[in-house]
C-alpha cells in the first residue's frame, strides 16, 4: 500500500466516526459536516493530485539531468507515483534525434528540445510554432510529412538543415498516427517525424570516396607507364640496347613508385586503425636528426641543398625513436624536393609549456594560404604536376600527422609564399621530466 493510499484510508476512517457520534447528537449537524467535509476532500483530492503530477514532473526531469537511474520506473508509472505524460515529455527531451509531430491539418502537435534546437537554427520559429509551414520552408520535409497525412505513406527522405555555419545532414523518418476507429473515412490523425543526425556518416563516406578516387588514380599513372614501356619492349626496343636500358628503368622507376604508394597506404591505414604500437621513452634527437641527413645526403646534393641541424646534444624527447625518424625523414625528404636550388634546410629544437617542438624550416617557395588547411590530407599536393615528378606518393605529411598524434601530439606548418615552410612536430614531454 502507498503512502498516499495510507493517508486516505485513515483520514476516511476517521470521518466515518466523526460522523457516527455527531449523529447521536444531532443528525443534522452530522449530515451537513459530512457533505462540506467529503466536498474539502475531493478538493484536496483534485489540488493535490496536480500538484504531485508537476511535481513528479520536475523530480523525473531534475533526476534525468542528474543521470540519477530511476528503479523500476514501469511500477512507479503504474502505482501512479509517477505520471505517464511525465515520463513521455522527460524520455522525448533526453532524446539526441530530433522529434515533431503534427495532425491531420499540418499544424505542430509537440516537438522536443532536439527539434527546437535545429528548427531555430534552420530560420524557423521553434518556439510557438502552429503550423509546419512556421516550422521549416524545407519542401522535402513537408512533403514527407503531408504524404504521411494525405495517403497514410511512411517516408525516409535526406534533408539538410543550416546548423550556424555548418550545413547538417539528416535522414527523416516520418509515419502516419493512426486512430483505431475510421472516422470520416481515413483514420490518420496526424504523423510523427524524427529526424537522424547523419552529418558525420556523410563525411566520411565522403572521404572514402574519395581515397578510392586518389588511390585509383595514383596507382593508374605508373601502371600506364608501365604497360607502354613494355609494350614498346615487346615490339622490337630489346634489340636497341641503348633504348632497352633507358625502358627498363623507366618500368624499374615507375615500379618502386608503385611500391612506395602500396607501403604507404598500408602504414597509414595501420596506424588510423591503431594497430602501430607507439612505444615513447626519452631519446637523443641529435642522433636521430642525424641519421636522417646521412639518409637523404645524396638527394640533398643533387639538388644542392644544404642541410643543417641547430639540435643540441644534451636535448632529449619524450618519443617512439624508430617512429619519430620516420616523421623527420617524411619532413625533411619534403624539405629537399620542394627546396630551391642551393637552398637549405634547417632542423631546430624549442621546449615551451611541457611541450617539445622539432621544426623542419625550408628555403623554398612557400605553400599559399589557401592550402595549409588541407595540406596534411592524404593525397593533397598543392602542385600535382611536380610532386608526381618528385616521386612522392602524397601520403607523407598524412603520415606524419596520424604519428604525431598516436604520440598524443600535433603536426603544424607554417608558410609565407616566396620564403620558405617551416613544419612542427609537437610531442608532449615526459611525466618526469
Amino acid at each position: 500500500m502507498s503512502q498516499r493510499q495510507g493517508i486516505t484510508l485513515t483520514f476516511g476512517t476517521a470521518l466515518l466516526a466523526a460522523s457516527a457520534a455527531l449523529y447521536f447528537w444531532s443528525p443534522a449537524v452530522a449530515a451537513a459536516a459530512l457533505l462540506f467535509a467529503l466536498a474539502g476532500f475531493a478538493a484536496a483530492r483534485l489540488l493535490g493530485a496536480s500538484a504531485s503530477d508537476e511535481e513528479a514532473r520536475r523530480d523525473l526531469a531534475s533526476a534525468e539531468r542528474a543521470g540519477a537511474a530511476t528503479p523500476n520506473v514501469a511500477a512507479a508509472v503504474v502505482a501512479g507515483e509517477v505520471p505517464a505524460a511525465a515520463l513521455l515529455d522527460v524520455t522525448m527531451d533526453s532524446m539526441r534525434e530530433a522529434v515533431v509531430v503534427i495532425d491531420s491539418a499540418m499544424r505542430v502537435v509537440a516537438l522536443n528540445n532536439s527539434a527546437r534546437d535545429v528548427f531555430r537554427d534552420d530560420g524557423g520559429s521553434p518556439l510557438s510554432p502552429r503550423r509546419l509551414s512556421d516550422l521549416t520552408r524545407n519542401p522535402a520535409i513537408y512533403s514527407a510529412f503531408a504524404a504521411a497525412v494525405a495517403r497514410g505513406e511512411r517516408a525516409e527522405v535526406k534533408v539538410g538543415a543550416a546548423r550556424g555555419d555548418d550545413l547538417r545532414t539528416y535522414d527523416l523518418h516520418v509515419a502516419p498516427l493512426r486512430q483505431r476507429e475510421v472516422v470520416y473515412g481515413s483514420d490518420v490523425r496526424g504523423a510523427v517525424g524524427v529526424f537522424f543526425d547523419i552529418t558525420r556518416l556523410e563525411r566520411l563516406e565522403l572521404v572514402r570516396q574519395e581515397f578510392l578516387s586518389n588511390v585509383s588514380h595514383e596507382l593508374r599513372t605508373p601502371l600506364t607507364a608501365i604497360i607502354a614501356f613494355v609494350e614498346t619492349l615487346e615490339d622490337g626496343a630489346l634489340d636497341e640496347p641503348e633504348n632497352a636500358r633507358r625502358f627498363l628503368s623507366a618500368v624499374r622507376r615507375n615500379a618502386d613508385r608503385m611500391r612506395d604508394l602500396i607501403n604507404d597506404i598500408l602504414e597509414l591505414s595501420a596506424i588510423e586503425a591503431g594497430t602501430v604500437a607507439v612505444e615513447p621513452r626519452q631519446v637523443r634527437l641529435a642522433p636521430l636528426v642525424g641519421d636522417c641527413f646521412t639518409a637523404l645526403a645524396a638527394r640533398a646534393a643533387d639538388r644542392g641543398v644544404a642541410l643543417r641541424s641547430d639540435v643540441g646534444a644534451d636535448v632529449f624527447v619524450y618519443a617512439d625513436a624508430r617512429r619519430l625518424e620516420q616523421m623527420l625523414t617524411n619532413l625533411v625528404d619534403n624539405a629537399v624536393k620542394f627546396n630551391r636550388e642551393g637552398g637549405e634546410v634547417r632542423v631546430t629544437h624549442e621546449r615551451a609549456g611541457g611541450r617539445d617542438r622539432v621544426h623542419v624550416a625550408d628555403t623554398g617557395d612557400g605553400i599559399p594560404e589557401e592550402h595549409l588547411p588541407r595540406i596534411f590530407e592524404r593525397f593533397y599536393r598543392v602542385d600535382r604536376a611536380r610532386s608526381r615528378e618528385m616521386g612522392g606518393t602524397g601520403l607523407g605529411l598524412a603520415i606524419v600527422k596520424h604519428l604525431a598524434r598516436a604520440h598524443g601530439g600535433e603536426a603544424t606548418v607554417r608558410s609565407t609564399t616566396g620564403q620558405g615552410s617551416t613544419f612542427s612536430v609537437e610531442l608532449p614531454a615526459a611525466k618526469n621530466a
